[in-house]
């Protein structure tokens, strides 16, 4: 009765898919505070071009 549990503890085969999906997670968080922060610049920098031509 105290094996399966132990088994279960012990068993490593499902940290691969729990370690890429931690690594995923933090590789999106990343891209998508990159794509934030240089969207606004971006902006800025299109609106200041845009009004120095008019």
């Amino acid at each position: 009765m105290f094996a399966l549990p132990l088994n279960l503890f012990c068993d490593e085969r499902g940290q691969d898919i729990a370690e890429y999906a931690v690594m995923l997670a933090v590789i999106l968080v990343i891209v998508v505070g990159t794509i934030r922060l240089v969207g606004s610049n971006s902006n800025n920098v299109f609106s200041s071009v845009s009004s120095s031509i008019q």
